[in-house]
C-alpha cells in the first residue's frame, strides 16, 4: 500500500538535545578512517579557527537518522520498516559540528513518491544548537521495497 501523500510537509517535534563529546568525535573519525587532526586534537582545530575539535561531515548522520525515527515510527504513516533500505544522504552545513554542541533535530517529510511499487520517503532534518543557530541540514532518502507477491 502506498504511503499517504498528505504527510508531505508534516514536521515532527524537535528531539531532546544531544551533547556532542570529544570522545564520540574521535571514535567516529577512527571508525571512518579519517585521520584529520582537527577531529582529535583541540590545538589543531584551533589553528584552523575552531574553538574545539570538530566532527567529520558525516558524524551528524547518527543524530539525524535517530531523529528520523519519529517519522519512521509514526503509525499513521504506515511505513513497513522491515522493507526499508537507506537510499541516499546529503548535508548542507552552515558550520562544522563541534565538541560541546548541544544539538536538536527537527524532522520534516519533504516528499513521498512511488516508483515501481516502491515507496520513496525524503526526510529533511534541521539541526540547531542550543542558542538556536542553524548548524546543518541533512536529507535522508528511505526506500520501502515493494512487497513480493505470492
Amino acid at each position: 500500500m502506498a504511503l499517504d501523500q498528505s504527510f508531505v510537509g508534516r514536521t515532527y517535534p524537535p528531539t531532546a538535545p544531544y551533547e556532542v563529546g570529544r570522545e564520540k568525535i574521535r571514535e567516529f573519525a577512527e571508525a571512518v578512517g579519517d585521520a584529520n587532526p582537527a577531529y582529535t586534537d583541540a590545538e589543531a582545530a584551533k589553528e584552523l579557527g575552531h574553538p574545539d575539535v570538530i566532527a567529520p561531515p558525516t558524524f551528524v548522520f547518527s543524530i539525524t537518522f535517530k531523529a528520523a525515527g519519529q517519522v519512521v515510527q509514526d503509525p499513521q504513516l504506515g511505513l513497513d520498516y522491515s522493507r526499508v533500505v537507506h537510499g541516499d544522504q546529503k548535508f548542507a552545513y552552515r558550520r562544522p559540528v563541534r565538541a560541546g554542541d548541544r544539538l536538536t533535530v527537527t524532522s520534516t517529510i519533504e516528499a513521498i513518491k512511488s516508483l515501481a511499487g516502491n515507496d520513496i520517503l525524503d526526510i529533511r532534518g534541521e539541526v540547531h544548537d542550543e542558542a538556536g543557530e542553524h548548524v546543518v541540514t541533512a536529507w535522508t532518502k528511505l526506500v520501502a521495497r515493494a512487497a513480493e507477491e505470492a
